[in-house]
């Protein structure tokens, strides 16, 4: 049994119709993505579905399989798991990689950051093993990670077989899919300074200097485009998986077989314009803003302060009339020592009318371990001392 700890009227405004069934409407009547087998519009905060194409069909998402791996490696980075600047050594294996690559030899070292570059930039599939094999020991061990991964965020129609996506049997996801894992991603907001660059170098200051340039065009020709992915193998033709920014407002566009890059990049175009035109977000809280706090019981503390695990808003149409909204935090019960960070320790519940319109998870902001036995022994003899 959870709690609900408390419940005040936001300034924050929602329209008397949801977003979601409104946005379900239009998608019924407006034709975005004629030119793709499948293709998904979400406003980023809420989740909320702007345009649907069958985007719950199964197809292989070629080099957008690279969104799983960022998000595997952010987690780490976040973690303390490895560090920005830490050397990753290349193993035979990862320098066999076909495909776009950056080249890495047998045994050539790069930091975690430029790394990170080359899969994000130059979609690197050496790259991609490399990290994956610093992370996870091997690279089967890291797509069980992907795996993994997949069923913590809930996702139906996705199954990964390697860290790359290079074709392989039974390697598939959907556009719906893709743009949660974006989604999860996107809360890691340093991933943009990599995602969102046109161009940069590897191995600068050597003879073999890299230049890398950015396979989504888009980040250099769409303003407020700074991710996410781009994806192509003769299998699934051309896909990608785009993110944008205006004023208060994050949208994910995916797109999956397109026959041309051009005809990618004006459905990606053709949604971006549709969602910035159509609709306004209202942003409530940032990421990792302090919410409240919740006792830990046998805690080396006796508290943890809890975040929010992502940006929080609400989704409107432009122009239509708004009411207020409630916010209530739900905590777990009965929290116990040891508490990792990033652990879910309760929900912030958006309410319109007694509805849950919106739910986030409320984070531990750092790890709380077991109190010691002098720990315990300490409190007990302070609470007996006050009680006599």
């Amino acid at each position: 049994m959870k709690r609900i700890i408390s419940c005040l009227t936001l300034i924050a405004m929602l329209v008397s119709v949801t977003p979601m069934a409104l946005a379900k409407e239009d998608s019924k009547t407006v034709e975005l993505a004629d030119k793709a087998k499948s293709a998904v519009l979400i406003e980023r905060d809420t989740g909320t579905i702007l345009y649907d194409k069958n985007s719950d069909e199964k197809l292989p998402p070629a080099s957008m399989t690279k969104i799983m791996t960022m998000l595997l490696i952010m987690e780490a980075l976040d973690k303390n798991q490895i560090k920005w600047d830490e050397k990753v050594r290349t193993s035979e294996y990862a320098a066999s990689m076909g495909g776009s690559q950056i080249f890495l030899e047998p045994g050539e070292e790069m930091t975690v950051e430029q790394m990170l570059k080359g899969i994000a930039i130059g979609s690197g599939n050496d790259a991609s093993v490399a990290m994956a094999e610093k992370i996870a020991g091997s690279a089967e061990e890291f797509v069980n990670m992907m795996n993994k991964k997949v069923e913590e965020l809930g996702l139906k129609n996705t199954q990964f077989k390697n860290p790359t996506g290079l074709p392989e049997p039974d390697h598939f996801s959907s556009a719906h899919d893709m743009a949660l894992m974006a989604k999860e991603l996107l809360k890691y907001e340093e991933i943009t300074n990599f995602t969102g660059k046109y161009e940069d170098y590897l191995r600068e200051g050597t003879e073999e200097k890299f230049w890398l340039v950015n396979t989504n065009r888009l980040v250099k020709f769409y303003p407020g485009v700074d991710g996410v992915k781009t994806g192509f193998t003769n299998e699934a033709k051309y896909c990608l998986t785009a993110t944008a920014k205006k004023d208060n407002m994050r949208v994910i566009a995916v797109v999956f077989g397109a026959d041309t890059p051009k005809d990618r990049n004006a459905q990606v175009t053709k949604m971006l314009d549709y969602a910035f035109s159509q609709y306004q977000t209202h942003p409530l809280f940032k990421k990792d803003e302090l919410l409240t706090k919740v006792r830990v019981s046998k805690g080396s503390e006796k508290e943890v302060n809890l975040m929010t695990s992502e940006p929080i808003s609400v989704l409107t149409k432009k122009g239509e009339k708004v009411d207020d909204v409630k916010q209530e935090i739900v905590l777990k019960e009965d929290v116990q020592a040891p508490v990792k960070k990033g652990d879910e320790l309760g929900s912030l519940q958006l309410v319109k009318e007694d509805k849950v319109i919106a739910e986030s998870k409320i984070v531990a902001e750092k790890d709380v371990k077991e109190a010691s036995w002098w720990q315990l022994f300490k409190r007990v003899m302070g609470s007996f001392t006050k009680s006599s």
